[in-house]
């Protein structure tokens, strides 16, 4: 595909870097030069130094000829306009980063009266996210395949847990209901596991599973699995105000504690049945008085990492059920593996694999595509859902028979909106969608699997 992105930030650097490994023909645009030359080079794209609103610019870019533009500048406004000239000089599809709240309220106009084809709000996303991780708190991270009607949960095997030191072929028997576990992160290794794969308690699981048979496993294996009933948010940015809305509708009663007091009073007006608190989130004796100790949950989201991280840890030991942290710089990563951090969001990276996973959606193959994909383990794995329209060379043949990739795993079929797991009779059929677990990232088609 040929690919524009305008804006050259956290997400368009993300974009840049993992649209540039799939064999696209990617062209950056941004104001500063330096950013657009250190890209460039660093992922072998061509770059514009230039305003990505003006069509000369643009037309520059080979805009006539490409597929599609992602606008994901500061500004919504810009982002807006460069979809608009966009969609006058070609027949492109565009994505718009819009972050304005009035401007997500009317998302479904714009896209509409503006022929967006996505537009994308990282904050919504990530208050989405850890909405439902508040809402299973068991989870260190929750992905939604077909609709929501099958999910994929990464946890910690707790010290003590019946998991330790039992092989995958055996868990089935002993916990008797619908999963797959797919993937394991030990100490910053990860495996997509066999059979014979032997389980340790700190290991990283991901399984793949329904809600429902999720909240049945976490209980046989004695894991909390209630929704929390409150939290106490520490920072009142845009995420904080989505996340309350969202508590809210859920039952779930929100504290927010919030430094600057115009920022208090605009967050009451705008959020009428949370509690809000002017005050330093940082200070340990005002969290006492806050009674932090009889939350839930905690959700960390000043503008700063490193605060978020120390209010997490010291969150950890008096919160009963969840913490959330949210973190902005990936270069945290390495730090962040090796503390013992709840469950971490980073709204850039959740913006860029949403789009990521738009643009591989448009790359159609043998009358499949990928509906849905997720980065797991620090960028390390893929979970991909790929919809099956059509008879190939993975359907109608049991799975036993298939010569698969290594490092790859068919973890889920999804057939008449019912979950199937797959044992090695089982076979793909045309209208089936089914969830791959991978190390091999970029796979385009449902045809990718099968060993070259």
């Amino acid at each position: 595909m040929r690919i524009i992105i305008v804006g050259c930030g956290k997400v368009g650097t993300a974009l840049a870097k993992s649209l540039s490994r799939e064999d696209n023909n990617i062209c950056i645009v941004d104001l500063k030069s330096d950013v657009v030359h250190k890209l460039a080079t660093e992922y072998d794209v061509m770059g514009l130094v230039g305003n990505g609103a003006s069509y000369s610019v643009l037309k520059e870019a080979g805009i006539e000829s490409t597929d599609l533009l992602i606008a994901v500048t500061e500004s919504d406004e810009l982002n807006l306009l460069c979809c608009v000239i966009a969609r006058k000089a070609s027949k492109c599809q565009t994505i718009a980063r819009v972050r304005n709240y009035m401007y997500s309220q009317e998302s479904r106009f714009l896209r509409k009266e503006l022929g967006l084809s996505m537009i994308i709000n990282p904050e919504h996303t990530a208050a989405d996210e850890i909405a439902r991780l508040l809402c299973f708190p068991s989870a260190l991270g929750i992905e939604s395949f077909a609709g929501g009607r099958v999910e994929m949960l990464r946890f910690r095997i707790p010290a003590e847990c019946i998991l330790d030191g039992m092989a995958l072929k055996d868990v089935s028997a002993k916990i008797k209901c619908n999963f797959l576990i797919c993937a394991v992160d030990r100490e910053g290794k990860v495996e997509i596991p066999g059979g014979n794969f032997v389980l340790k308690s700190g290991d990283n699981i991901s399984l793949v599973t329904t809600r429902q048979d999720a909240k049945l496993f976490f209980e046989k294996i004695n894991m909390n699995v209630g929704r929390a009933k409150n939290t106490m948010i520490v920072g009142g940015g845009r995420i904080a105000i989505y996340l309350a809305r969202m508590l809210e509708n859920l039952g779930i009663a929100v504290k927010i504690i919030e430094k600057n007091p115009d920022r208090c009073r605009e967050l009451s007006e705008l959020l009428p049945k949370a509690v809000v608190i002017n005050g330093d989130g940082s200070d340990e004796v005002f969290l006492q008085e806050e009674r932090l100790d009889t939350m839930d949950s905690f959700v960390a989201l000043t503008s700063m990492d490193e605060e978020n991280i120390l209010l997490s840890l010291r969150a950890k030991e008096k919160v009963s059920r969840k913490v959330v942290t949210k973190i902005n710089r990936e270069q945290l990563n390495e730090v962040i593996r090796n503390l013992d951090l709840d469950s971490v969001v980073y709204p850039k990276l959740l913006t860029a694999q949403k789009i990521l996973r738009y643009c591989r959606a448009t790359k159609n193959s043998i009358g499949s595509n990928v509906k849905t994909l997720y980065r797991l383990y620090d960028d390390r794995v893929e979970a991909l859902e790929f919809v099956i329209t059509e008879p190939s060379k993975i359907t109608g043949i049991p799975l036993y028979q298939m010569k698969l990739k290594k490092g790859l795993l068919i973890g889920a079929i999804i057939r008449n909106d019912k979950l199937v797991i797959p044992g090695g009779q089982e076979q793909i059929l045309p209208g089936d969608s089914m969830i791959v677990v991978t190390t091999h990232l970029g796979l385009e088609s449902a045809l990718s699997i099968l060993a070259e």
